[in-house]
């Protein structure tokens, strides 16, 4: 086959292809409301992805707000950048570190319900976009809240608030009500292998 003929060979796949994505294309309708997302799985990525995405609705201007449950006042990455779009991104630490270090669950549940209040607050104010609960997989899976509650609330937000839920182990409901799920699968991390967290890849 000369060069030519694959060539003509590839533009007709592609010509195939757009045709039978905007086929695909035509029968979708325009979203009308903010979606529910979820980041869950054993893999690294959970929060990283969801913070791609508030990358994202920046640069459309939009208005986020983050409530991270678990992670304490610890400096991460994260923090520092979001720091310098204060005036378009509600960035609350209102975890206090992980689970295994404070060793009070009653501690834990009320940092949980703490942080709750401040993340249903956003999601129902219609100040915002896109709001992260990061970690709330965490305070699901250890019963720091009620799953059922969480629902209910998560279906009250305002109709144009997307909200991005992550963390392991995110429940069967949760997943049942979402519009899109992501489950993050571990094949190799270096953590495995011996190696600490990296400042700037890993926090």
């Amino acid at each position: 086959m000369t060069s030519q003929d694959k060539n003509e060979q590839h533009r007709a796949e592609m010509k195939k292809q757009q045709a039978a994505h905007r086929k695909k294309m035509a029968g979708k309708e325009q979203q009308k409301r903010g979606l529910l997302m979820v980041n869950t799985g054993s893999g690294k990525g959970k929060t990283t992805a969801a913070f791609g995405t508030i990358l994202r609705a920046l640069g459309w201007s939009r208005k986020v707000g983050v409530v991270q449950f678990i992670k304490g006042k610890w400096k991460t990455g994260e923090r520092l950048f979001f720091k310098r779009f204060e005036d378009m991104v509600d960035f609350r630490v209102m975890g206090e570190g992980f689970t295994w270090d404070t060793q009070d669950r009653e501690r834990d549940i009320a940092a949980a319900r703490a942080a709750w209040e401040v993340g249903l607050d956003m999601m129902r104010s219609g100040d915002y976009d896109l709001v992260v609960l990061d970690e709330l997989n965490i305070v699901l899976r250890n019963d720091y809240l009620p799953v059922e509650e969480v629902i209910k609330g998560l279906l009250s937000r305002h109709k144009d608030c997307s909200v991005f839920v992550t963390g392991r182990d995110a429940p069967q409901e949760l997943i049942g009500v979402a519009d899109l799920v992501t489950e993050m699968t571990n094949v190799k991390h270096p953590f495995d292998a011996g190696f600490q967290p990296v400042r700037g890849i890993d926090f």
